[in-house]
Protein backbone atom coordinates (compact mmCIF):
# COMPACT_ATOMS: atom_id res chain seq x y z
CA UNK A 1 0.00 0.00 0.00
CA UNK A 2 1.05 3.80 -1.10
CA UNK A 3 2.21 5.81 2.23
CA UNK A 4 0.19 9.04 2.95
CA UNK A 5 2.43 12.05 2.20
CA UNK A 6 0.02 14.50 2.21
CA UNK A 7 -1.44 17.03 4.75
CA UNK A 8 -4.86 15.63 5.13
CA UNK A 9 -7.91 14.64 3.12
CA UNK A 10 -11.15 15.91 1.47
CA UNK A 11 -11.86 17.74 5.40
CA UNK A 12 -8.52 19.93 4.84
CA UNK A 13 -9.23 20.97 1.42
CA UNK A 14 -12.72 21.79 2.09
CA UNK A 15 -11.80 24.19 4.95
CA UNK A 16 -13.43 25.86 7.80
CA UNK A 17 -16.68 28.32 7.49
CA UNK A 18 -15.35 30.80 9.67
CA UNK A 19 -17.28 33.82 8.15
CA UNK A 20 -20.61 32.33 10.51
CA UNK A 21 -20.00 34.46 13.29
CA UNK A 22 -18.89 37.64 11.78
CA UNK A 23 -20.76 40.76 12.49
CA UNK A 24 -21.15 42.30 9.05
CA UNK A 25 -21.78 45.31 7.42
CA UNK A 26 -25.83 45.93 6.65
CA UNK A 27 -25.75 46.41 2.97
CA UNK A 28 -28.93 48.16 1.69
CA UNK A 29 -30.38 48.01 -1.91
CA UNK A 30 -29.57 50.07 -4.61
CA UNK A 31 -31.01 50.99 -7.88
CA UNK A 32 -31.78 48.00 -9.39
CA UNK A 33 -31.79 45.75 -6.63
CA UNK A 34 -34.83 44.72 -4.69
CA UNK A 35 -35.53 42.74 -1.17
CA UNK A 36 -37.71 39.77 -1.51
CA UNK A 37 -38.54 36.30 0.72
CA UNK A 38 -37.71 32.75 -0.78
CA UNK A 39 -41.39 31.54 -1.40
CA UNK A 40 -40.20 28.04 -2.98
CA UNK A 41 -36.67 25.89 -3.48
CA UNK A 42 -36.76 24.78 -6.99
CA UNK A 43 -33.58 23.42 -7.19
CA UNK A 44 -30.54 23.40 -9.76
CA UNK A 45 -29.62 27.00 -7.92
CA UNK A 46 -32.72 28.39 -8.22
CA UNK A 47 -35.63 29.88 -6.13
CA UNK A 48 -38.71 31.81 -6.56
CA UNK A 49 -38.95 34.63 -4.37
CA UNK A 50 -41.80 36.99 -3.70
CA UNK A 51 -40.29 40.53 -4.05
CA UNK A 52 -41.39 43.62 -1.67
CA UNK A 53 -42.21 45.63 -4.81
CA UNK A 54 -45.27 43.26 -5.24
CA UNK A 55 -43.89 40.61 -8.21
CA UNK A 56 -42.99 37.28 -7.64
CA UNK A 57 -40.01 36.32 -9.80
CA UNK A 58 -37.60 33.59 -10.87
CA UNK A 59 -34.41 33.85 -9.13
CA UNK A 60 -31.04 32.58 -10.04
CA UNK A 61 -28.50 31.97 -7.01
CA UNK A 62 -24.97 32.78 -8.17
CA UNK A 63 -22.30 31.10 -7.92
CA UNK A 64 -20.44 32.28 -5.22
CA UNK A 65 -23.55 32.01 -2.86
CA UNK A 66 -24.41 28.39 -4.09
CA UNK A 67 -22.34 25.75 -2.28
CA UNK A 68 -21.18 28.47 0.58
CA UNK A 69 -24.69 30.15 1.64
CA UNK A 70 -27.70 27.84 2.06
CA UNK A 71 -30.76 29.39 1.26
CA UNK A 72 -34.06 28.43 2.80
CA UNK A 73 -37.70 28.89 2.30
CA UNK A 74 -38.92 32.18 4.21
CA UNK A 75 -35.11 33.50 4.25
CA UNK A 76 -34.94 37.32 3.42
CA UNK A 77 -32.33 37.98 0.08
CA UNK A 78 -31.01 40.97 -1.63
CA UNK A 79 -31.98 40.17 -5.45
CA UNK A 80 -30.68 41.94 -8.31
CA UNK A 81 -33.56 43.06 -11.00
CA UNK A 82 -32.76 42.01 -14.21
CA UNK A 83 -33.31 45.41 -17.21
CA UNK A 84 -34.19 42.88 -20.18
CA UNK A 85 -36.02 40.18 -18.03
CA UNK A 86 -38.52 41.51 -15.17
CA UNK A 87 -39.74 38.11 -14.30
CA UNK A 88 -36.15 37.02 -13.14
CA UNK A 89 -33.92 37.97 -10.80
CA UNK A 90 -30.41 37.05 -9.54
CA UNK A 91 -29.64 36.26 -5.76
CA UNK A 92 -26.78 38.81 -4.24
CA UNK A 93 -27.12 38.10 -0.83
CA UNK A 94 -29.22 36.62 2.02
CA UNK A 95 -29.39 38.07 5.20
CA UNK A 96 -29.73 36.09 8.46
CA UNK A 97 -32.73 36.84 10.96
CA UNK A 98 -30.62 39.83 12.92
CA UNK A 99 -29.79 41.49 9.96
CA UNK A 100 -33.41 41.55 8.55
CA UNK A 101 -34.60 42.12 11.48
CA UNK A 102 -32.53 45.72 11.72
CA UNK A 103 -34.30 46.43 8.19
CA UNK A 104 -37.42 46.09 9.11
CA UNK A 105 -36.43 48.33 12.01
CA UNK A 106 -34.86 51.19 9.61
CA UNK A 107 -38.27 50.90 7.50
CA UNK A 108 -36.41 49.13 4.48
CA UNK A 109 -38.77 45.83 4.65
CA UNK A 110 -42.50 46.21 5.34
CA UNK A 111 -44.41 45.52 8.27
CA UNK A 112 -45.88 43.08 6.60
CA UNK A 113 -42.48 40.52 6.22
CA UNK A 114 -42.56 37.92 8.36
CA UNK A 115 -38.79 36.97 9.49
CA UNK A 116 -38.15 33.53 10.58
CA UNK A 117 -41.87 32.23 10.26
CA UNK A 118 -41.68 30.07 7.16
CA UNK A 119 -44.54 27.95 6.59
CA UNK A 120 -43.29 25.05 3.97
CA UNK A 121 -46.43 23.37 3.11
CA UNK A 122 -48.02 26.71 2.15
CA UNK A 123 -50.95 28.46 3.83
CA UNK A 124 -52.63 25.52 5.81
CA UNK A 125 -53.12 24.11 9.10
CA UNK A 126 -50.56 21.81 9.61
CA UNK A 127 -52.87 19.37 11.22
CA UNK A 128 -55.92 19.35 8.25
CA UNK A 129 -54.54 16.99 5.63
CA UNK A 130 -57.82 17.04 3.03
CA UNK A 131 -58.32 13.64 3.73
CA UNK A 132 -62.10 12.02 3.82
CA UNK A 133 -62.97 8.36 3.87
CA UNK A 134 -66.26 6.93 2.94
CA UNK A 135 -67.92 4.61 5.36
CA UNK A 136 -68.12 0.63 4.30
CA UNK A 137 -71.47 -0.39 4.31
CA UNK A 138 -71.87 -4.12 4.01
CA UNK A 139 -69.43 -6.55 5.92
CA UNK A 140 -67.38 -9.26 3.63
CA UNK A 141 -69.27 -9.81 0.50
CA UNK A 142 -67.31 -11.58 -1.96
CA UNK A 143 -64.02 -10.93 -1.57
Amino acid sequence: MPKNKGKGGKNRRRGKNENETDKRELIFKEDGQEYAQVAKMLGNGRLEALCFDGVKRLCHIRGKLRKKVWINQGDIILVGLRDYQDAKADVILKYNADEARNLKNYGELPESAKINESNTFGDRPEDDDDVTFDDMDGGDDDM
